[in-house]
């Protein structure tokens, strides 16, 4: 499952609402986690392909992951 999403780094903190701003970025980042795990658990691997990222360098990246699941003795992190 592939969501392409912003990256933490990358966030700017606005300069109005911020209360607003600051509890429902870190409402995103405990629904975030909390999915993470739902989804590990259910023996998914999460992928985070970040907005900015290169698309070409995110495939190669997904590529990898996939032929590493193919091989003998995979397992997830």
């Amino acid at each position: 499952m592939l969501f392409g999403i912003a990256a933490p780094d990358h966030y700017r903190q606005p300069g109005s609402n911020i209360e607003y701003w600051v509890a429902k970025v870190e409402r995103n980042v405990r629904r975030d986690d909390e999915v993470d795990a739902i989804l590990r658990d259910a023996g998914w691997t999460v992928v985070r392909i970040w907005e900015h990222e290169n698309p070409v360098t995110a495939a190669d990246r997904v590529e990898r992951l996939l032929r590493a699941a193919k091989s003998p003795g995979y397992r997830i992190a």
